[in-house]
């Protein structure tokens, strides 16, 4: 039988001692829109200024925890389930999380944002063109997937379903990092997750 246990360090006390209120940014959009690059120019932001903070990257991720992971439909699944579980036991410790993963389905995004619970997630979503990633193609994905190398590559061979009402939209062509960066510590201000410097 399998009982869950109860320790006496609340979710309050830990916010308490860490002067924060922990939140998942849950990062979506399509290959080279900007996800990961703007998840850990976050993180950064956050820690000077004093926040304690962990960026879960989906390509990392792939290396370790989900490396038994394929690409196909039930798979790419798991692998939001797997992260959004994994956001939400850093949430518990007091953590703010940003994931940085493609996660082209809203039923997928959907499933992490219960995971994570409604209170403490938010989706921003990357929406950089499909065009502006290929150019940019940091990993030459795009090429591949043109070519037939990579099956199922989403943009190109598989759909992305685009957020239809995220709580932030940011689209990087054209602006800077430290641009987009201030987008999303305004989202976090107005929600209350940080207060003002």
């Amino acid at each position: 039988m399998i009982v869950t246990h109860t320790g006496q360090v609340t979710p309050h006390l830990r916010q308490h001692l860490l002067q924060q209120r922990p939140v998942t940014v849950w990062f979506t959009g399509l290959s080279g829109a900007g996800k990961s690059t703007l998840a850990y120019a976050l993180e950064e932001r956050l820690h000077a200024r004093g926040f304690a903070s962990f960026v879960l990257d989906g390509d990392n991720l792939r290396h370790r925890l989900n490396r038994d992971l394929g690409f196909s439909a039930s798979e790419r699944t798991e692998n939001i389930r797997r992260v959004a579980e994994v956001a939400a036991l850093m949430n518990e410790a007091g953590l703010m999380v940003f994931t940085a993963l493609i996660s082209p389905q809203q039923d997928d995004r959907s499933m992490a944002r219960s995971i994570v619970g409604e209170g403490r997630f938010l989706e921003v979503y990357v929406s950089t063109p499909l065009p502006v990633c290929e150019e940019r193609d940091p990993k030459g994905l795009y090429d591949k997937a043109r070519a037939g190398v990579i099956p199922h590559f989403t943009g190109v061979s598989a759909p992305y379903e685009a957020p239809e009402a995220p709580d932030l939209g940011i689209n990087t062509e054209g602006i800077s990092l430290d641009s987009a960066i201030e987008q999303v510590l305004a989202l976090l201000t107005r929600r209350g997750f940080i207060a003002q410097p």
